[in-house]
């Protein structure tokens, strides 16, 4: 029992190794395998990295006004995640803007530059963000805590469900599966998420959040399978940031 729950924390270390920039006092052991199983606690790094968030927004409401607080918050996130999402979203909007063939789709995609089509996509993500938690008002807070949470455990439904379209690259490790017991902890703890929404915005907000969540989510696999014949790191870090925002927006809707 004791090795097995060594196991887990090594898991859950490795997990927010790979989606944040916190630094870790020690090294939990990356191998492909492994790292897979880690999968399960990208849900849970979502639920603290939004607790986090929701903390920043509340003491900042003290001190300034609705929409500085929020920019404080959105900056914290990018600062604590190493804008590794947003990079994915950029990159998938070049690559799929610009590449007229999966091969130099997926050649866009690798480029380390910004294009137009990715500046463009990632400053309306941002502003829509920043205007519907400005406008969710004391809703914020769980907002925050659970679109992190939901929309990671999208990118792992999602990664489990399209194959990875490359030969090779950093999130192939992905299309593995989170493991044995692994989908149990990932849905309990997007549960807690959706608790957390019902309580704080009410269930037809809620619900509402959900249905816009799922609806980009299915619409961005297909046009990802389409275009490219399967998801990449990329195109899962487009899935969370457009995942997230469907969910402020669908919460919005009803608040």
């Amino acid at each position: 029992m004791k090795e097995r729950l060594s196991e887990q924390g090594r898991l859950a270390l490795l997990a927010v190794q790979f989606l944040t920039r916190v630094p870790l006092p020690i090294d939990p052991g990356y191998t492909p395998l492994r790292m897979a199983h880690a999968t399960r606690y990208f849900p849970a790094v979502g639920l603290a990295l939004g607790a986090v968030l929701a903390l920043v927004v509340v003491l900042s409401w003290l001190v300034f006004p609705p929409v500085v607080a929020v920019l404080l918050a959105v900056a914290a996130g990018v600062r604590l995640t190493g804008a590794l999402h947003e990079d994915g979203l950029a990159d998938m909007a070049d690559g799929l803007g610009g590449g007229q063939t999966r091969e130099r789709a997926l050649d866009i995609m690798r480029d380390s530059r910004i294009g137009s089509y990715g500046t463009v996509t990632l400053g309306l993500a941002l502003g829509l963000k920043v205007g519907a938690l400005v406008g969710l008002g004391a809703v914020a807070p769980a907002a925050l805590i659970g679109a992190h949470c939901l929309s990671r455990l999208g990118v792992l439904v999602v990664s489990a469900r399209l194959p990875y379209a490359r030969a090779e690259g950093k999130a192939g490790f992905a299309a593995m599966g989170p493991g044995p017991g692994g989908w149990t902890i990932a849905w309990g703890t997007g549960g807690l998420a959706v608790l957390i929404l019902t309580m704080w915005a009410g269930l037809a907000a809620t619900l509402s959040a959900i249905v816009a969540a799922v609806v980009v989510s299915l619409w961005l696999m297909a046009m990802l399978q389409r275009r490219l014949g399967g998801q990449t790191g990329d195109g899962l870090g487009a899935i969370q940031q457009l995942m997230e925002i469907a969910i402020y927006l669908g919460l919005l809707a009803w608040v």
